[in-house]
């Protein structure tokens, strides 16, 4: 942190406001008019060097995907904006559905969290024994492992769904049960693969967490 130089915490700046003001972030083009440089090989090694000190994360493919991370906004003294990526089934599983140009801030306790954080927007009611209700909004944390009782985004032939995983010592063992008796429980296949965990639902303009 205390290797940043002013140059780099400025242009971290720019793109941490043009993120909250328009909700996706700057082309290199935007950079250079506000960091006011004519190259864009300057903004390239500026955004290598953040980068490098872990403070954001970009995909080389285009300048518009660029992630700032907690360091980040550790460094900026501000709170932390996560993408609002699309909407799953808490229900029978449905396409995931892409939305762009939409971040939210998030609380201080899931600023803290460390890795992947994104929003979902619920679409059904097969959650509603777990206080997670259609139109509600969820934070995903992203990860590889999970325990049994976990509520989670899952992928199920390109379809998402959110349901609690459960692996238990008898049949079916591994699945997808729903926490609404309407829906039947998702045994688990070579289809079924899990994104992350719900770790918190959006409630009233507060977080609340997911159990």
């Amino acid at each position: 942190m205390d290797k940043i130089t002013k140059r780099q915490k400025q242009l971290l700046q720019i793109i941490y406001d043009y993120i909250k003001d328009t909700g996706y972030p700057p082309t290199f083009e935007e950079m250079r008019g506000s960091l006011g440089v004519a190259s864009n090989q300057s903004i390239i090694d500026l955004l290598k060097k953040l980068e490098d000190q872990k403070l954001l994360k970009k995909n080389e493919s285009s300048a518009r995907s660029i992630t700032i991370l907690p360091l980040g906004d550790k460094i900026l003294g501000r709170p932390p904006l996560i993408p609002f990526l699309g909407t799953a089934a808490a229900g029978m599983p449905i396409e995931a559905i892409e939305i762009t140009g939409e971040w939210e801030n998030i609380s201080k306790d899931v600023a803290r969290l460390k890795g992947e954080v994104f929003l979902i927007k619920v679409s059904g009611d097969s959650m509603i024994g777990a206080g997670i209700n259609n139109g509600d909004v969820v934070v995903v944390k992203t990860q590889k492992e999970f325990s049994s009782g976990n509520i989670v985004l899952a992928d199920i032939a390109g379809n998402c769904t959110i349901k609690r995983f459960i692996s238990d010592d008898k049949p079916p063992f591994i699945y997808l049960k729903p926490e609404n008796p309407d829906y039947p429980i998702i045994p688990f296949d070579e289809q079924t693969r899990m994104i992350g965990r719900i770790i918190s639902v959006l409630k009233k303009g507060y977080w609340k967490q997911v159990k």
